[in-house]
């Protein structure tokens, strides 16, 4: 398991809780507006060992309520439940984000409990997933996802980063709709931050949608699920 980054505070990552941030290196996806390009492309660049994080943790034992599990893909890592369980023996809550490529990882978290808040990114339409992901993907497994985490009694949310360059309005309505067919309890629509380093670099001056733009978009969507807008226009 490949730890390359780690953020050692966060009060807003994890609702509700102080966290802090673990970013795992790998990514089966190519999303364009990645900000992570380090980790997707497991690029050399330093990072932590187990025994590390650890020392860290028991460091902050009364002082962080849960640990983020981060990438990145976390599920890529077959080590990941007995690394969870380590965690949770400290006495960390777990927050997994994921893609939700990977069910059976998915399954094993949830069935063991091993994880306490889970979010998931939707990339797009589930009939048009290849071509925001930039890669082949089984819509199939994407939606055993959706269905384990409404399923697994687990708090949860679907979240989805949007910009005009790949999504239309009718495209994030539609995502609202698939949370709606799967019984999710929480959407949040991320504004889309343009910046340098991004996955493809073509995206680094794309337009985001205005506030005043994503306000309409939230109220269709409120119409299928509770729906939140994270982030702001710059």
């Amino acid at each position: 398991m490949l730890i390359k980054g780690l953020y050692r505070l966060s009060l807003i990552d994890f609702p509700n809780k102080i966290a802090c941030i673990l970013f795992l290196s790998g990514c089966n996806f190519r999303c364009p507006y990645c900000y992570n390009k380090a980790l997707v492309l497991n690029e050399d660049i330093k990072g932590y060992s187990q025994e590390e994080i650890f020392d860290f943790l028991k460091s902050r034992i009364g002082l962080l309520d849960g640990v983020v599990i981060s990438g990145g893909e976390p599920t890529l890592n077959r080590e990941l439940p007995e690394f969870i369980s380590r965690i949770k023996d400290l006495g960390f809550l777990v927050k997994l984000d994921t893609n939700g490529s990977n069910p059976e990882m998915l399954k094993q978290l949830t069935e063991k409990k091993l994880v306490n808040y889970i979010a998931m990114d939707l990339k797009a339409p589930l009939e048009n997933y290849q071509s925001v992901c930039k890669t082949n993907i089984d819509i199939a497994k994407i939606k055993e996802s959706l269905k384990i985490i409404a399923d697994s009694g687990i708090e949860h949310e679907l979240r989805a980063t949007v910009l005009p360059a790949l999504h239309t309005t009718e495209d994030i309505i539609e995502m609202a709709k698939t949370a709606c067919s799967f019984g999710i309890k929480k959407f949040y629509l991320q504004q889309f931050s343009p910046k340098k380093s991004l996955l493809d670099a073509d995206f680094e001056d794309a337009k985001p949608f205005s506030q005043q733009e994503l306000e309409g978009i939230r109220t269709e969507c409120l119409r299928y699920v509770d729906t939140e807008i994270r982030g702001k226009e710059k």
